[in-house]
């Protein structure tokens, strides 16, 4: 069973791709997802911070080493995992996230788009859906 998560927030770390030695692309960061939480009791709003670390592969993570920098507002949606881990004696919890998208987070700016050829030159999604004299 897979559990589908959506989460915003700030990417944390450079994102590091690598091709694997089989032709695979990966690309992974840390995103930092805030919170503001009110405590009623003491009439005081406080920031929670939650860590994930954002795996991407084959087009999404070139696209990912492409276009998503260090600082960066994003939005990602995917698979969560959730794994311990003992190191030397130093144990904790990993949350994981397999991304099926990620993208910029347009509250925070704006984008630039630019559709990637397929390997027969057309672009994924070009041709219109629907009726073509509403654009909406």
């Amino acid at each position: 069973m897979n559990d589908t998560i959506t989460v915003t927030g700030i990417i944390a770390t450079t994102p590091r791709s690598i091709t694997t030695d089989e032709g695979l692309a990966i690309s992974s960061f840390r995103l930092a997802s805030m919170q503001r939480r009110y405590n009623s009791a003491s009439k005081e709003a406080r920031e929670e911070t939650n860590w994930y670390t954002v795996t991407t592969f084959r087009a999404l993570a070139e696209h990912v080493a492409a276009s998503l920098n260090k600082g960066d507002h994003v939005i990602v949606t995917g698979s969560v995992h959730i794994r311990d881990w003992d190191n030397d004696g130093k144990t904790g919890t990993t949350v994981e996230i397999e991304a099926n998208n990620a993208g910029p987070d347009l509250v925070f700016g704006t984008s630039l788009y630019t559709k990637t050829p397929t390997a027969n030159g057309d672009t994924v999604g070009a041709e219109p859906v629907g009726d073509s004299d509403n654009p909406f």
